[in-house]
């Protein structure tokens, strides 16, 4: 059910207070069972909500879509001016005007429960797989809508994305990953992942979740996260001497003091068992997807994104090249730069054949 309660906490800039219907509101899914076994009474789903639903001719809504935010995200993510301003403005490629736009946080993030609601260490261990399941119940209990006309994500968003396409073949008509591999979490990506959930689980502070001061010595070793997303050529014109450096290093350790040691726990291990590459054939949506040429998360090189798109009817793929303002993984929050091919696909496909 929706709830009834007033929006609150949540204050409109000048940019966002013009987007036309832009509402807030919660979705309780009861006695929600996770992957794991454990269940939890009351799952909440945070979500945004920007547009009106327009129905077509058989009353079905026809122009609903989904847009899952990254790690470092949440709902609100999306309303920020370099994704906003490109993406959803008059003549964009999802007009506001023209789109319900649906913006969920992740469960472990924003508003939707996590371990910081007061759980902590006790919150059920979600995965991926629950992050869709509750997603999807959104969108056709929550909201009404059984078919989406787009699901798009950035990075973490991207990996739901791909989920999204096995888990529920015909829920809708396109898919747009951005930032993100159809492959399995290993490697160097996961290697990054580890080091932070060592360094949460190791703190002496941790307490195995019990703490009532937030740990953290874990947050010294936070930023290398963020040598492994931006682009190398950022980071040096960023630190381009040493004082510079240490003074980037110390925002990004002040930057990690901001959240929650055991929300940000849950939130990196609810993928280590990401791998979409087993449903891959069973994908039905036209899919387009985008990554970065600089993008150290997802690199090029390794191959994954061409030999998963290769498997999957129609899909096509584009590795945006760098350049002067590009910024490694963070590319996906600079809409202006890749905007062009997701214009492209929707004029191909939506437009012209399903929308």
């Amino acid at each position: 059910m929706l709830s009834n309660a007033p929006t609150v906490g949540y204050c409109l800039s000048m940019t966002e207070a013009n987007w036309p219907n832009l509402r807030e509101d919660d979705f309780n899914i009861r006695n929600f069972r996770f992957g794991s076994g454990e269940t939890l009474p009351e799952l909440w789903q945070h979500f945004i909500t920007l547009g009106t639903p327009q129905a077509d001719a058989t009353g079905r809504v026809a122009n609903a879509v989904l847009l899952i935010h990254n790690t470092t995200g949440t709902a609100k993510t999306w309303l920020e001016s370099s994704v906003a301003d490109e993406l959803f403005g008059p003549g964009q490629p999802l007009d506001a005007g023209k789109h319900f736009l649906i913006f969920p946080d992740i469960i472990g993030f924003g508003r939707s429960s996590k371990p910081s609601d007061g759980l902590r260490a006790r919150f059920p261990h979600y995965r991926l797989h629950d992050v869709a399941v509750a997603q999807h119940r959104l969108v056709t209990a929550g909201l009404n809508i059984p078919h989406l006309k787009l699901v798009m994500g950035l990075s973490l968003g991207g990996m739901l994305t791909w989920m999204f396409g096995g888990m529920f073949p015909d829920f809708m008509d396109a898919l747009v990953p951005v930032a993100s591999q159809p492959g399995p979490m290993s490697g160097r990506n996961w290697i990054q992942r580890r080091i932070n959930v060592e360094a949460i689980r190791h703190d002496p502070d941790w307490n195995n979740g019990d703490y009532e001061k937030q740990p953290t010595n874990w947050v010294r070793v936070a930023p290398l996260s963020a040598m492994f997303t931006q682009s190398v050529v950022r980071i040096q014109e960023i630190g381009s001497t040493r004082e510079k450096a240490d003074a980037f290093y110390q925002r990004l350790v002040e930057n990690a003091k901001k959240g929650d040691a055991n929300d940000r726990l849950y939130q990196i291990e609810s993928t280590m068992d990401y791998d979409p590459s087993a449903d891959l054939e069973k994908i039905r949506a036209k899919l387009l997807a985008i990554n970065f040429a600089d993008d150290a998360v997802n690199p090029p090189e390794l191959g994954v994104l061409e030999a998963g798109v290769a498997r999957i009817r129609g899909a096509r793929s584009v590795v945006v090249p760098a350049g002067p303002q590009s910024q490694g993984h963070y590319t996906s929050m600079r809409a202006a730069l890749w905007k062009s091919h997701l214009a492209d696909f929707l004029a191909d496909f939506l437009r012209r054949g399903v929308g």
